[in-house]
């Protein structure tokens, strides 16, 4: 329904055409490959591979095309790791049509496309006065670590969250143990529930 809406509000911009549609980062990157758009709306959550991913594998694939991130999650917490994966922007769905298309516009003609709050914080962050001053701990994670840590909070077990990242059971634990030091959580069990909190605070409706 979200790609359908999108298309719409695409199609109706004269400047603008959808060349394709995707429904998992597998197709995605297969679709960016064949038809080489200017601009990949991604979002950040996709079955499969995590949206942060797909934005790194396209920008080393197919460095030419252009990402913008459109996400229903708090752009406090993903639009600097969408930025330093190498997209172009990052837009919360909630925004509604009007700045959706604002945003393609703007990336499309060159520039970065984030909140005005949003960039004021990323400019402290980027020149190196708001490094230290993480608003939560979580932004302390690698992005790899953070979706470990998201799949933690959603009820996944090593073994599924080693199928669902094609990665091996060992390369988990190293993952989590490196999530405990960092939120500076003593056990498995006080990261379970620190996992599960923190992604119920994101999905306050789900």
């Amino acid at each position: 329904m979200m790609r359908e809406g999108l298309a719409q509000l695409i199609g109706n911009d004269p400047g603008l055409e959808v060349c394709g549609e995707a429904g998992d980062a597998h197709e995605a990157l297969e679709k960016t490959a064949a038809l080489k758009p200017d601009l990949v709306l991604a979002d950040i959550t996709l079955p499969g591979k995590s949206g942060l991913e797909l934005i790194k594998d396209i920008r080393s694939q197919q460095p030419g095309v252009l990402v913008l991130a459109l996400s229903m999650h708090d752009e406090a917490l993903y639009a600097e790791r969408v930025l330093r994966a190498g997209g172009r922007g990052y837009i919360m769905k909630e925004e509604g049509g009007k700045k959706i298309a604002q945003a393609i516009h703007q990336v499309l003609d060159g520039q970065i496309y984030v909140s005005e709050k949003m960039s004021a914080k990323i400019l402290e962050i980027f020149s190196g006065h708001g490094a230290d001053v993480a608003a939560s701990p979580v932004e302390k994670l690698t992005d790899r670590e953070f979706e470990v840590f998201q799949l933690i909070g959603q009820g996944l077990e090593t073994r599924h969250l080693a199928e669902k990242l094609h990665l091996s059971t060992k390369t988990i634990e190293v993952h989590r143990a490196n999530i405990k030091a960092k939120l500076n959580l003593n056990s498995m069990a006080e990261l379970i529930r620190y996992a599960v909190r923190w992604v119920e605070s994101q999905n306050p409706g789900g």
